[in-house]
């Protein structure tokens, strides 16, 4: 033994020591051959302190005495060998946990692992013993069989354990993480291919920064010597060598430890997939306004051919109504907008009736009740046909019956798949928009495409970003998916495209529209007003512009009717109760509007709700 006379001597003055710690900083300690050697003021601290490991505290009985001689031999390699005898002076406990560091506090950022292996114990007649491990809280914790015996022998190794340093290489061992009972005398001792220049030790509670009881190089200053007296279950012993270059090779094992902050750090590889989504996002915005482009530069060129009184030359010089392109109203809805809405439909109702399929008779109101219509269906104009969505409309309408009132549209017991009729005629108005060749797809199909895919984008996204904050510090580029899945989805709406057709015939539209908003569209001959100007009505259900002109419709029936014609049927497909007058019709067209406009939503909305329910 290293130590001056026997090892008691040693506790007990290393005991006394410890008592007069707080007043005494540093304390020398004779070795054999008189020279006295102390920790040098500037040897390196460990790192950070670590945590307390999880283990069963056990406080020693008087009769029963504990200690551990560790010797650690570090190789060329960076491995240390670590050996251990654990004597017991007394009745050995059944079980002896010895706790071996697996992790420590590195830095802010980092944790410091240390690989342990090669674990082996046998009792002092030298048999195996049947060892168990267990990692918790940073620690392996080595679980001993001891009972019966008079000391054991653990042996292990370290991988980890060096760092390259400015002065040459270092060592930082936690030589004990903690015991399972205390022990009386820890005493450690360090050799490795050359001798060790600087040392130190901290010893105590875990994020004490009390010196341990004693450290020396030995005798001929070859080795390192750590004393550490009265280790309690929650103490821990740090040590740290200092040896010239070329002792040993090695570098810390580091790991970064999580943390909002380190999972989405910034980095030139975080920063280039930025840059790259934001490359591939400002090229499809390029390419958007380019598509987009085609129905400016169409509004430029041809809108014009549109802004003119719809008409053409009929029979004995009398003018028809011709609108541009042949468009029906719930065509230039879904045209201009793209999308199939309660409004399109509501005015291609409308004009089913100014064209003659449709009769509206307002009901007189009775007390209590609201307005209410008869509509009956009529045969149309003889050699005139209706297209797919208009005949899909009259179904969802009439049914199977000739006459319907609007309040009972739609009602359960009259028709219960109502909202599905009128979906199968929105789906019909989306094909029109391809069999006319003004889109290449149906506008909502391509709609729910980029739907989709931005959901789906966007999904992957979040799940690829908690991946990548759990595991590592890239977290930041995922992000990058979420916000390029965030940006489809809002932008699916704007991907529908018009073709070059499309985009020409809305131009027209648009100057058909910019010609019913103005005055000049008030100047159709007499005589056949009311027959334009009626036609004009369901295009200006579109442009939300009914009510001026349902005012203009009866100020020109007023002028151009008979009294006889405005107290009949003064407009054909329009009548209405015994007391009402023209100068009524404004009011009953917007309410009836306003009414079917409900009736369509309701329905659909009652649809979503039962499909909810079914679902649940």
């Amino acid at each position: 033994m290293w130590w001056v006379g026997s090892w008691r001597q040693a506790v007990v003055l290393a005991t006394a020591l410890l008592v007069f710690s707080s007043l005494v900083p540093v304390v020398a300690v004779a070795w054999p051959g008189g020279e006295a050697h102390a920790a040098t003021a500037a040897a390196p601290e460990t790192t950070v302190p670590g945590r307390e490991p999880a283990v069963t505290a056990h406080r020693s009985t008087t009769d029963q005495i504990i200690t551990n001689d560790i010797r650690l031999e570090l190789d060329q390699s960076g491995v240390l060998r670590g050996e251990e005898s654990i004597r017991f002076d007394g009745p050995a406990p059944e079980e002896f946990t010895r706790a071996l560091t697996a992790t420590m506090l590195y830095d802010t950022d980092h944790d410091r692992r240390f690989e342990i292996g090669g674990i082996s114990a046998v009792d002092s007649d030298g048999a195996a013993l049947q060892i168990e491990t267990e990692e918790t809280d940073g620690a392996l914790l080595v679980h001993i069989p001891t009972g019966g015996t008079r000391g054991v022998e653990l042996g292990y190794r370290v991988e980890g354990t060096v760092s390259e340093v400015a002065q040459g290489v270092q060592l930082e061992w936690r030589a004990v993480g903690a015991y399972s009972h205390t022990v009386r005398s820890t005493d450690v001792t360090v050799t490795a291919p050359m001798p060790p220049e600087a040392l130190s030790c901290l010893a105590g509670e875990p994020r004490s920064a009390m010196y341990c009881t004693a450290s020396d190089m030995g005798g001929d200053a070859v080795v390192a010597h750590f004393l550490q007296a009265d280790m309690t279950p929650s103490d821990r012993l740090d040590i740290v060598v200092n040896y010239p270059p070329g002792t040993a090779e090695g570098e810390p094992i580091l790991t970064r430890r999580w943390s909002l902050a380190s999972a989405f750090q910034v980095t030139p590889a975080t920063g280039s997939a930025f840059g790259l989504l934001l490359l591939v996002l400002v090229g499809g915005l390029v390419a958007l306004i380019r598509v987009r482009g085609r129905d400016e530069r169409a509004l430029r060129r041809e809108a014009a051919g549109g802004d003119h009184a719809p008409v053409a030359s009929g029979e004995h010089g009398r003018v028809r109504f011709a609108p541009p392109d042949g468009v029906h109203p719930g065509q230039i809805g879904t045209l201009v907008n793209e999308t199939v809405d309660i409004t399109d439909l509501t005015g291609a109702v409308l004009d089913l009736a100014v064209r003659g399929y449709i009769r509206l008779e307002e009901l007189p109101q009775e007390h209590f009740t609201s307005v209410d219509w008869r509509m009956v269906r009529l045969d149309g104009p003889p050699g005139r046909s209706l297209l797919s969505h208009e005949w899909l409309l009259l179904d969802a309408l009439f049914g199977d019956q000739r006459t319907v009132r609007l309040s009972e549209v739609g009602s359960p017991g009259r028709s219960v798949d109502f909202p599905e009729r009128i979906d199968r005629a929105r789906e019909e108005l989306y094909r029109d928009m391809v069999r006319l060749k003004w889109f290449s797809r149906p506008p909502d199909r391509v709609r729910g495409v980029w739907t989709l895919t931005g959901m789906l984008l966007t999904t992957a996204g979040v799940v690829l970003t908690g991946f990548l904050a759990m595991f590592t510090s890239a977290a930041f580029s995922g992000l990058a998916v979420i916000i390029a899945g965030a940006a489809v989805t809002a932008g699916a709406q704007y991907m529908p495209a018009k073709t070059r057709l499309g985009s020409s015939v809305y131009a027209h539209t648009v100057g058909f529209r910019e010609y019913l908003l103005s005055p000049r569209s008030q100047n159709a001959p007499p005589g056949q007003r009311v027959e334009l100007y009626s036609r004009y009505l369901p295009y200006a259900v579109i442009f939300d512009d009914v009510d001026r002109w349902a005012n203009i419709l009866a100020a020109a029936a007023i002028a151009d009717l008979s009294p006889e014609e405005l107290t009949g049927d003064g407009l054909a497909w329009y009548t209405g109760p015994s007391e009402w007058r023209i100068e009524d019709f404004a009011d009953s067209i917007h309410t009836f509007v306003v009414t079917l406009t409900g009736v369509i939503a309701g329905t659909r909305r009652a649809r979503l709700l039962n499909q909810l329910q079914r679902t649940k």
